[in-house]
C-alpha cells in the first residue's frame, strides 16, 4: 500500500498556500491555481510544509488522501516551475506553427487543423516538427497534449503522425515482410 499521502509537501520561498473551506489556493511566481478537495480530507500548514490528514482511516480515505496530496504537490510545483510536454511530428509535409493563441497543424488531411489553445496554456514550435506545450496546471497541459496527439496518432507501419517525444512506436512488418 502506498504511503504517499503521509509525506509532507514542502512550500518553496515565494509560494503562498491558503485554505478556505474545501478550496485550496496556491499562488506563486508563475501564477495562481485553485482546486476543491474531497470531503473528509483536511490540510494543515506547519511552518513551510503542508500535511494532508484524513478524518477517518480506511481504504477509500487513504486513496483520497494520496490523491489530494498529489494534486496539491502538483499545484505547488506548477506555480513554482511549470509543466511541459513535448510532441514530435513525423511525416512528409506534416508541420505545425503557432499563430497567436492558436496552433495550426498540417497533418496530411485535405484541410489544415486550427486548434485554439486553452487559457493558461502556451505552445512553442521548433523546426516545424517539435511542439512544446507549457502551463502551470499539470492536468490541463497533459489534456492539451493528448488532444493535439489525437489529431493524427502515430501509425505502426511508418511511424507517421504526432507522438510524445519519449514515446516508442512499435513497428509492424507490413505485407512484404510476411512469409
Amino acid at each position: 500500500m502506498s504511503r504517499i499521502g503521509k509525506k509532507p509537501i514542502n512550500i518553496p520561498k515565494g509560494v503562498t498556500v491558503s485554505l478556505a473551506g474545501d478550496t485550496v489556493t496556491v499562488k506563486g511566481p508563475k501564477g495562481e491555481l485553485s482546486k476543491d478537495i474531497v470531503a473528509g480530507i483536511r490540510l494543515e500548514t506547519a511552518g513551510d510544509q503542508i500535511l494532508v490528514q484524513s478524518e477517518k482511516e480506511g481504504k477509500q480515505e487513504g486513496a483520497y488522501r494520496g490523491l489530494v496530496r498529489a494534486l496539491v504537490a502538483n499545484m505547488v510545483e506548477g506555480v513554482t516551475n511549470g509543466f511541459e510536454r513535448v510532441l514530435e511530428i513525423n511525416g512528409v509535409g506534416y508541420r505545425a506553427e503557432v499563430k497567436g493563441s492558436a496552433l495550426n497543424l498540417s497533418l496530411g488531411y485535405s484541410h489544415p487543423i486550427e486548434y485554439a489553445l486553452p487559457k493558461g496554456i502556451s505552445a512553442e514550435v521548433e523546426k516545424q516538427t517539435k511542439i512544446f506545450v507549457r502551463g502551470i496546471d499539470k492536468e490541463l497541459v497533459g489534456a492539451t497534449a493528448a488532444k493535439i496527439r489525437s489529431f493524427r496518432k502515430p501509425e505502426p507501419y511508418k511511424g507517421k503522425g504526432v507522438k510524445y517525444a519519449e514515446e516508442r512506436i512499435l513497428r509492424k512488418a507490413g505485407k512484404a515482410g510476411k512469409k
